[in-house]
């Protein structure tokens, strides 16, 4: 993950063209590594950043969120999902979108220039149950690996804070 996102990050530098879309709810534990994830970015400062524990971005709310963000700005989807039992734990990163309620059987527009799937339990036959039961501990440590690897690969292109573009800032909904 940290080569991946280093990558991304020296492709794109400029922290306030990067949004990221932080999927998922705060009322189900394996479900809540997105918002996790989101409220720690929040908390460290990056400027765009749809999904938090306090104001989630379910999966009915990725298509509202995606039309909220600027054309300018780069995406990096994050979510969870389920997987074989020797992935737990580890993340799945990609270019391009990552498909939002998949491991639900839901089908929603996909999202994301760049995607971060964390793997937080085993898939099965009752998926919805599955996430309902992962250890908030491994949410939790997974959420925080990932956040300190974004922070890590942008660490050497951090900005003043009056670099910030508030035209490319992403409205609070």
């Amino acid at each position: 993950m940290d080569l991946f996102l280093e990558a991304v990050a020296n492709k794109h530098q400029d922290r306030s063209r990067i949004a990221f879309v932080c999927i998922g709810s705060d009322r189900s534990t394996g479900d809540s590594f997105g918002p996790l994830a989101g409220s720690l970015l929040k908390d460290r400062g990056w400027p765009n950043v749809i999904g938090t524990l306090q104001q989630p971005c379910d999966a009915h709310a990725v298509e509202h969120a995606a039309l909220e963000i600027p054309k300018e700005c780069t995406i990096i989807a994050i979510d969870a999902c389920l997987g074989k039992p020797g992935s737990i734990g580890r993340c799945l990163v990609s270019e391009g979108p990552l498909q939002p309620g998949k491991a639900i059987g839901r089908r929603l527009p996909a999202i994301g220039d760049y995607s971060i799937a964390g793997v937080v339990n085993a898939n099965g036959p009752k998926a919805y149950w599955m996430l309902q039961t992962t250890s908030l501990y491994q949410v939790m440590r997974m959420a925080n690996e990932v956040v300190n690897a974004i922070e890590a690969a942008w660490s050497s292109y951090i900005d003043d804070a009056t670099s910030v573009n508030p035209e490319l800032q992403i409205p609070v909904l």
